[in-house]
């Protein structure tokens, strides 16, 4: 690059190093958060499980509740198993709906996952709590979502709450403070790639 390239990149990013300074005085207000993972794109419960290695790294108590994948062997918990004093994991559902295909055991499963999930969200010793597939439970009514909604909106406020799974019920996402939806462009299970330890699991 030429000096007077140099120099015009220098003042560029010094007039938006000011404006970003000026946006981030701004925001003073720290508060727990719900944030909720949804669409038909792979890594809603990936990113979820960042967060949680992100709170323990950080020395704070995290609380997860798998309420379908349960079933599965995955990496996460292999890991967040290794530090029980930092997480407690709560491995509640026997997988999909469609691999069970037993209604009533789903459901009871959900309502054992859901009070695990109370418990964690009333513990103070809990920074973060992760709620792994909710949004399927919701999804095939196997818990009254008013209960979850109201639940969630009254929890304590230094709180955050992950809630992951395609399908977000719209009330979840109204009184969410964060939302991000993964679009699927691309996916090599329609290309018969089987799902593969390391990435899926």
């Amino acid at each position: 690059m030429s000096e007077d390239e140099n120099a015009r990149h220098h003042d560029k990013m010094q007039k938006k190093k000011a404006a970003r300074d000026k946006i981030m005085a701004g925001k003073t207000i720290e508060k727990g958060l719900l944030i909720v993972h949804t669409g038909k794109g792979k890594g809603k419960s990936t990113a979820a499980f960042g967060m949680v290695f992100r709170c323990i790294g950080h020395g704070m108590k995290a609380g997860v509740v798998q309420f379908v994948k349960g079933a599965w062997a995955t990496g996460e918990r292999s890991v967040l198993e290794k530090f029980p004093e930092l997480v407690t994991i709560k491995a509640m559902g026997e997988g999909f709906t469609w691999e069970t295909q037993d209604r009533e055991r789903d459901i009871a499963h959900a309502r054992a996952g859901w009070e695990e999930a109370k418990r964690m969200i009333a513990d103070p010793d809990y920074k973060l709590v992760l709620l792994d597939e909710l949004n399927i439970v919701l999804r095939y009514d196997y818990l009254p979502a008013d209960e979850i909604i109201e639940t969630l909106r009254n929890k304590p406020a230094d709180k955050h709450v992950i809630v992951t799974g395609r399908n977000a019920k719209e009330e979840l996402i109204e009184i969410a403070d964060l939302v991000t939806e993964m679009e699927q462009v691309k996916h090599p299970f329609r290309s018969g790639v089987k799902a593969q330890m390391g990435i899926e699991f």
